[in-house]
């Protein structure tokens, strides 16, 4: 990335950074608007915030829209991109060109972020761990995020007309039979794209995690889908089994009114060894899987489309030991255009900081250091 702009985005109320360089410190005290900086960077690359669904949270108080703008290098190219966000919706847009559909727009600014947070990817809820599948696949497969929006609408309609068969207590379900043949459709598409993805990422976090064990432990990525898929079956099997399940729970379904079976309720769990981190890992455990999988994402991502995305790292140094930290900052170093939120730089190689950009952030004014 070349540069940003941020006109109102929360507490920043204008900025301009020229940021070819790699190495990108925002230093300062919590609640100052470090945060922000690299939010508006994730919004610009996902179209959305990892931190709130409202985007009208991203408009500076008093003001009644929010600006973000880049100029980024995509291999040869340089590409400008503008998100515009308003109390009336988002306007995305790539070249100039406003781009009415997110799938036509996510992939233009890959980015991996890392934060505290993403320790629920480990010890979280089953929410947390398919929004970071069907976020991280989007960002490399714009045909998954088309499918996943078509399936999210067609989960609302299915939901709402079991519902209402719940309350005619009908017994003929011939609209039933039509959506829960898209429903399967839809979800073999999405189920297929996932284990290629974890396939492709559980070779690189191995990679990475052994490393980081120094060989200690190997860690076992395992998808948990809602309905029992044999080992060995393929995608028609898959599609057969489905939909002997929704034929199976209808009634129950109806009763509860939602679907209780599909992509929307499947889980991914993290081992190390035999030991299942979500239950019985330490923390110390939990971050380094946490760990492995972004740095895993950097590859794959790289692998999928030939270039690396930036990475956005949340004030997570000081949550790492010297030995994590370490190893994640020489992961990095030379290949990957890196934004760093932290309270102080203390215990950071001197060599590194020699070779960064390093900003100071007093609340929402970015001041570049001498």
């Amino acid at each position: 990335m070349q540069t940003l702009e941020l006109k109102h985005y929360r507490n920043i109320g204008e900025l301009h950074l020229q940021c070819p360089e790699e190495l990108h410190f925002f230093v300062g005290p919590n609640g100052q608007g470090k945060t922000n900086i690299l939010e508006s960077l994730y919004v610009l690359a996902l179209g959305k915030s990892h931190r709130t669904r409202s985007h009208k949270e991203l408009i500076r108080f008093g003001q009644t829209r929010s600006l973000i703008k880049a100029r980024v290098k995509k291999g040869d190219e340089i590409q400008r991109l503008e998100i515009i966000l308003s109390e009336k919706g988002k306007k995305v847009s790539r070249n100039g060109i406003e781009k009415k559909k997110l799938s036509q727009y996510i992939g233009s600014l890959p980015a991996v972020l890392f934060a505290p947070e993403d320790l629920a990817l480990v010890k979280g809820s089953p929410q947390v761990r398919r929004r970071f599948l069907d976020m991280e696949i989007g960002q490399v497969s714009p045909q998954y995020v088309h499918h996943l929006s078509q399936f999210n609408k067609l989960l609302i309609q299915r939901n709402s007309l079991l519902k209402q068969l719940a309350q005619t207590k009908l017994g003929d379900f011939p609209f039933l039979d039509v959506l829960d043949e898209q429903f399967v459709a839809l979800s073999i598409s999405l189920l297929k794209k996932r284990y290629q993805f974890l396939n492709s990422l559980t070779k690189w976090a191995q990679e990475i995690h052994q490393a980081i064990t120094q060989q200690q432990e190997k860690l076992v990525i395992k998808y948990l889908p809602s309905f029992p898929l044999p080992e060995g079956a393929g995608p028609d099997q898959w599609a057969a089994i489905l939909q002997s399940e929704l034929k199976k729970n209808r009634q129950k379904e109806i009763m509860r009114g939602n679907t209780t079976v599909g992509p929307q309720r499947d889980d991914l769990r993290l081992f190390a060894g035999e030991i299942d981190l979500h239950l019985y890992g330490s923390q110390g455990q939990q971050r380094t899987a946490a760990l492995s999988l972004k740095l895993a994402e950097i590859e794959l991502i790289y692998q999928e489309i030939g270039y690396y995305p930036i990475l956005l790292l949340d004030d997570v140094l000081s949550e790492l030991d010297d030995a994590r930290k370490t190893h994640l900052l020489k992961a990095i170093r030379g290949r990957v255009q890196t934004f760093i939120t932290t309270t102080g730089l203390d215990g950071v190689d001197s060599d590194i900081l020699s070779r960064a950009k390093i900003y100071q952030v007093r609340q929402g004014h970015i001041v570049e250091s001498g």
